[in-house]
């Protein structure tokens, strides 16, 4: 039996929704192993000028506890 955590990360990019949930995931995997999935939990956007500035994610990432 495995034991699974999960913690909640906030991340943005200038990018995209894909690239914050990658940035959040490889900044997780800095001081977190065992990563086994990630959850988008919410998207958003900042606007400046009629145009999207920056993308925010909310993720939970679920890991394997040693």
């Amino acid at each position: 039996m495995s034991v699974l955590k999960v913690i909640e990360v906030l991340a943005n990019s200038k990018e995209s929704w894909e690239d914050a949930t990658e940035k959040a995931v490889t900044q997780a995997a800095k001081s977190v192993n065992n990563i086994r999935s990630v959850y988008l939990n919410e998207q958003s956007a900042t606007v400046k000028d009629g145009e999207i500035d920056e993308y925010r994610v909310n993720v939970k990432i679920t890991f394997e506890v040693n």
